[in-house]
């Protein structure tokens, strides 16, 4: 007997039965059929690495509740969310009628897919760009007297990431409480020692979701996106920034970052905590949401109206796209997108080419050079035919913009770390503004406006004619949109 012909035999039947049992696994979750049929293709066309990609990359951790242990924040949050939530809705005497009748819809959404709960007493402020974020940011912790709690994806050694540690630790030794989180992947980058000098002074630094090979691979492909300060109590920040110098400095090649952050003072900083205390928990098994002092109901002197709105792998619900969707859906006039990564699948495409085949000005700003060659090819793969249904699409070519912002009617916008792609909206743990404040709202609005006085518009006629070799790279990517 050939034991070698027996060996090849049966290391192919093997390799037949885990193909097997992996589609059948794959089947029976019930996908978006899109993203079933792709990972089969992967399985059929990658022999031994299709198994290895799905194990890494394919899991669904919504459906086998990998992160359910973090819902033990859900108690805190229901503490809050009682029947007064549901009549502040109902009756929502804050705002005019006709707004209300209008964003009532969007409300009772929020609240019932995230938790998400609504804020009256609450000031805010628009923050373009890194130097006018970086600067409020460094100033707010730097005069924090209790505590100071950061969750970042991407801290990077250098002009920004240097100057976060040095204050970080002066605070921590003033004795001031420092948290930190960082997500294990964004900061691969990040030096041991970095973390150490944080850790030596006082820090409190702990990594979300680490990953360690060969035990945890299958958690890489789910990582917390989020960015969020809080200090004190008071005074909170949220957006699209990241602490690496590129997002001070922009890009070689591509040129300056353009970014859209918020900082927050009031009742929707309880909101804000209520995210960074339950991912504390789950990075380091502290529970600090029986603490009051940590969940002060503060009102600010403002009368903004806000939702803060989360979603995960660890939710039910794909809470930002629902949102993303009523927000779109829900436009009469217009509806404004910036977003650095457009891959959002049939359903919001649709919702989109929906909107404006029925009137409403929908307009969608994306990047003309981006950071990821994969995402810029996907990306274009949708420009023709939102054009075809009169979407109005433009390249904004002054640097690359990174902003995550979406306004309807000038009535209800949002502000936040999801962009309008599939890994936002089911694999990352996000976090959004919903500002329902027509000052807010006209704000971003000329922000957008003043963006597209630095992008081109997209000719219909003129985009039909790129190259067959575009056309291909373009095809290629959006084939693998649904395993990125």
């Amino acid at each position: 007997m050939d034991w070698k012909i027996v060996t090849t035999y049966s290391l192919i039947l093997l390799y037949i039965v885990a193909v097997v049992g992996i589609a059948f696994k794959i089947v029976l979750e019930n996908r978006n059929p899109v993203r079933t049929l792709a990972w089969m293709l992967v399985l059929i066309l990658l022999p031994v690495a299709g198994i290895v990609l799905y194990f890494y990359f394919g899991t669904n951790y919504r459906k086998v509740k990998m992160f359910s242990m973090k819902e033990l924040g859900d108690f805190k949050w229901l503490q809050y969310m009682s029947e007064d939530q549901k009549q502040r809705i109902k009756k929502a005497e804050f705002l005019k009628k006709e707004d209300m009748e209008v964003a009532r819809r969007l409300m009772n959404l929020l609240l019932n897919n995230s938790k998400a709960l609504l804020s009256r007493y609450n000031t805010l402020e628009v923050l373009n760009n890194g130097e006018e974020t970086f600067r409020s940011i460094f100033l707010a912790i730097s005069k924090a007297r209790s505590y100071i709690h950061l969750e970042y994806y991407i801290i990077e050694e250098g002009e920004l990431g240097d100057r976060l540690k040095e204050l970080l630790i002066r605070k921590a030794r003033e004795g001031v409480e420092v948290r930190l989180i960082y997500d294990d992947v964004g900061c691969w980058r990040l030096s041991k020692r970095y973390i150490m000098e944080m850790r030596r002074a006082g820090v409190q630094v702990y990594p979300f979701l680490p990953v360690r090979f060969p035990l945890f691979t299958g958690k890489v492909n789910y990582r917390n996106h989020r960015k969020i300060v809080i200090i004190d109590g008071e005074v909170g920040f949220l957006g699209g920034l990241n602490f690496a110098d590129r997002y001070l400095h922009g890009l070689p090649g591509i040129g300056i970052w353009r970014d859209t952050h918020l900082k927050i003072k009031g009742e929707a900083i309880i909101s804000l905590h209520l995210v960074f205390l339950t991912d504390w928990y789950f990075a380091c098994r502290e529970l600090l949401l029986n603490k009051e002092e940590y969940l002060p109901a503060k009102r600010a002197d403002g009368n903004v109206v806000v939702q803060v709105v989360s979603s995960g792998p660890d939710s039910d619900w794909t809470s930002i796209q629902q949102a993303y969707f009523t927000l779109i859906s829900m436009a009469t006039k217009y509806v404004f997108i910036s977003t650095p990564y457009f891959m959002p699948g049939e359903t919001t495409v649709n919702c989109m080419k929906t909107a404006a085949m029925s009137g409403v000005d929908v307009r969608l700003m994306i990047p003309y050079k981006s950071d990821s060659a994969l995402t810029y090819w996907c990306t274009r793969s949708y420009i023709e035919e939102l054009l075809v249904a009169g979407v109005r699409v433009f390249h904004y070519k002054k640097g690359f913009n990174h902003s995550k912002v979406i306004i309807t009617d000038g009535l209800i916008s949002s502000v936040g770390t999801a962009n309008m792609d599939l890994r936002s909206f089911e694999q990352n743990f996000e976090l959004n503004l919903i500002i329902y404040d027509r000052n807010i709202s006209k704000k971003l609005a000329a922000d957008f406006l003043a963006d597209l006085a630095e992008s081109e518009e997209v000719n219909l006629h003129h985009w039909k004619f790129r190259s067959p070799g575009e056309r291909i790279k373009e095809s290629v990517a959006r084939l693998f949109a649904p395993l990125l």
